[in-house]
């Protein structure tokens, strides 16, 4: 039975269809199985002798080991942003009043949000009701009535 021989440049190519797939998706998690492609096919380079149960012993290690400081890292440096519901749209409008489009009937009714007509969950009022978003479950608000 033969053994599978791998070549330093193997690993490299494997580092190399890491980095393409880090291109297509999104997050930092193909980039750091490429770093270790590359240490892999460079400890192959300087000491050829290595067995292939060697080889991917030192990817595995150091694949686990970037991935695990990246996200260490990762939480150390978030950084705060100045509109942090910038991508939360609907959490955007917790806390304001709005006129309802369509009566709260069974629980279940609709207000008009600037161009968009959003879903709304609360207690039944008629369409001339005025409601307070509360929260947000998916596209739908929580709303409850406001007194007059």
């Amino acid at each position: 039975m033969t053994e599978l021989v791998f070549v330093f440049w193997y690993w490299w190519i494997i580092a190399l269809v890491c980095l393409v797939l880090e291109i297509l998706t999104p997050g930092f998690f193909f980039m750091w199985l490429a770093v270790s492609g590359l240490i892999t096919g460079a400890l192959l380079f300087l000491i050829p002798a290595l067995s292939l149960n060697a080889q991917i012993f030192i990817f595995s290690v150091f694949a686990i080991a970037a991935v695990i400081l990246w996200r260490f890292y990762g939480k150390k440096i978030a950084q705060e942003s100045d509109q942090p519901l910038l991508n939360k749209r609907g959490a955007q409008y917790v806390g304001r009043v709005f006129n309802l489009y369509e009566a709260i009937e069974n629980g279940q009714g609709k207000i008009k949000v600037d161009d968009s007509i959003w879903k709304v969950h609360g207690e039944d009022c008629d369409i001339h009701s005025k409601v307070k978003v509360v929260g947000v479950r998916g596209t739908v608000f929580d709303v409850k009535k406001v007194k007059e």
